[in-house]
């Protein structure tokens, strides 16, 4: 997963400078073509993850993982041929129908035998994906600005085909290919609809940024040709604070109630968001950032664990 993870995040980082390239209308219609472009993909990706998990539960996930893989790599050069908005746009809602490639990833460790085995090989792909996210924006900032946009999303296309390839070579097929059937007890409604909030909310208060860190690297007084590297900068030090972040989570148990230990972390989340309107120089700004980063990072797998015990 790590080459998967660092290949979105290689092409991502870069996305919001590219579409000012090509967009021709004002400032408003170029921020929400930039909105619906980088947040189409996750959106659908939502969306088509039940049907790709129940699709793969009675198929060989490895297979799966390796086409996906392979279909994003296409669509990644379809990112590279395409020179309007709408265009992009397309592109990028190919790449969400596709689903995840981790649904299958995770999977295939649910299937690989023993309990032990299962958490180790979880725990390698987290901790793959999580490496990807902090490296890909910071490599792909700075490819990007030595070669060109659309030349680094070849590179992350290549990545991804690279990717698939070595899966497809490599990795053993999961001993028990069978579903389980010991499934977990339902979800009540209600709690599944607070979970779903919370979780939208803090996912908001995490990816709002990309679509508009242009035009605030400006106001922030960033040279215009310096913008996608100090971009990638601030964005990768908000990868540490991610990883920082879900390090740590594991040890937040002990300051309180999940309750109260999740309502204390929105609340620091949201006052450095309030913070963000403050800072006059990218170093403050990026500073908020990590530490508003690094508050909302923990509420994911802890309001996610409440309704899996």
């Amino acid at each position: 997963m790590f080459l998967g993870t660092f290949a979105w995040s290689f092409v991502f980082v870069s996305l919001p400078f590219y579409i000012e390239t090509i967009a021709h209308g004002d400032a408003a219609s170029t921020l929400r073509w930039t909105g619906w472009i980088l947040g189409i993909s996750p959106l659908v990706t939502v969306l088509t993850a039940p049907l790709w998990g129940r699709y793969a539960e009675h198929r060989r996930p490895r297979r799966l993982y390796v086409a996906v893989q392979v279909f994003q790599g296409v669509a990644f050069f379809g990112m590279v041929v395409a020179t309007t908005l709408p265009g992009l746009f397309l592109a990028r809602l190919v790449l969400g129908v596709m689903g995840a490639a981790s649904t299958f990833a995770f999977m295939m460790a649910g299937r690989s035998g023993d309990a032990f085995t299962v958490r180790r090989q979880v725990a390698a792909i987290q901790s793959g994906m999580t490496i990807g996210q902090v490296i890909g924006p910071l490599a792909g900032a700075l490819i990007a600005a030595r070669i060109g946009f659309r030349p680094s999303f070849v590179v992350g296309a290549l990545i991804l085909l690279g990717c698939a390839a070595l899966v497809g070579w490599l990795a053993p097929e999961p001993v028990d290919a069978r579903p389980r059937r010991d499934a977990p007890a339902g979800v009540g409604l209600g709690d599944l609809v607070t979970v779903g909030l919370i979780v939208l909310g803090a996912n908001i208060h995490v990816f709002f940024l990309p679509a508009i860190l242009p035009r605030i690297l400006v106001s922030l007084g960033v040279a215009p040709a310096a913008t996608l590297e100090v971009g990638g900068l601030v964005i990768f030090a908000s990868g540490v604070a991610a990883a920082l972040g879900a390090v740590l989570t594991p040890r937040l148990g002990d300051l309180g109630t999940d309750r109260v230990v999740i309502a204390s972390l929105l609340t620091a989340s949201s006052l450095c968001l309030a913070a963000l309107a403050v800072p006059r120089s990218v170093w403050g700004y990026g500073a908020l950032r990590f530490f508003q980063v690094l508050f909302i990072t923990p509420v994911f797998p802890l309001v996610v664990a409440r309704i899996a015990q």
